[in-house]
């Protein structure tokens, strides 16, 4: 039974060396699905490699080599977590890629609304100042109209007033006339 666990655990070693040799083909992600998957596969690659590990370090503990046992027992999964790194690796850069491309497209999308946003304020700030100064216009037509209207005002007064005066120098020199012609007249009786 030993010899058949010793045997496994050998051809184990083998393919485990001769998998460590070889150049393997990473996929690199396109999508960051894929990253992820490829992640959770070399998660899994890890802890296959841990277990691996302690069933072999447990089973080197029963034979008399222990020692070169032990020691290849650490190259293997030193070796498994290099390909589990190297399948690793490619998805964590594509993930690291995807975020700072996210970062500068958000980073882009802000500063374009932050040109909007400046534009939209210099036309409200513009059509604020347009409308003060159509206020201001109106306003200032406004008092020329009264001052217009106060000025019309206080010439038709003076009119009134000049009208006014004259008929009352009119009534005063028709009063002084008819005055004038009864004392001429009484002057006249009298002297008859």
């Amino acid at each position: 039974m030993r010899a058949a666990g010793g045997l496994l655990a050998l051809l184990m070693s083998i393919s485990a060396t001769a998998s460590a040799d070889e150049p393997v083909q990473v996929p690199v992600p396109q999508t960051l699905e894929q990253a992820a998957a490829q992640r959770e596969r070399a998660d899994a690659l890890r802890e296959q490699a841990e277990k691996r590990y302690q069933a072999e370090q447990n089973a080197c503990y029963e034979k008399f080599l222990m020692s070169d046992c032990l020691l290849a027992a650490k190259k293997r999964h030193a070796a498994s977590l290099v390909a589990a790194r190297k399948l690793d690796q490619p998805a964590i850069d594509f993930e690291r890629a995807a975020r700072r491309q996210d970062l500068e497209s958000r980073e882009a999308q802000r500063a374009a609304d932050n040109l909007a946003r400046q534009s939209e304020e210099q036309e409200r700030a513009q059509g604020y100042r347009a409308e003060q100064a159509a206020k201001l216009a109106e306003r200032e037509a406004k008092l020329a109209d009264k001052a217009r209207k106060a000025e019309a005002g206080r010439q038709k007064a003076a009119a009134e007033q000049a009208k006014r005066q004259a008929k009352l120098d009119k009534r005063a020199r028709q009063d002084a006339e008819r005055e004038a012609r009864k004392a001429a007249e009484a002057a006249a009786a009298a002297s008859k």
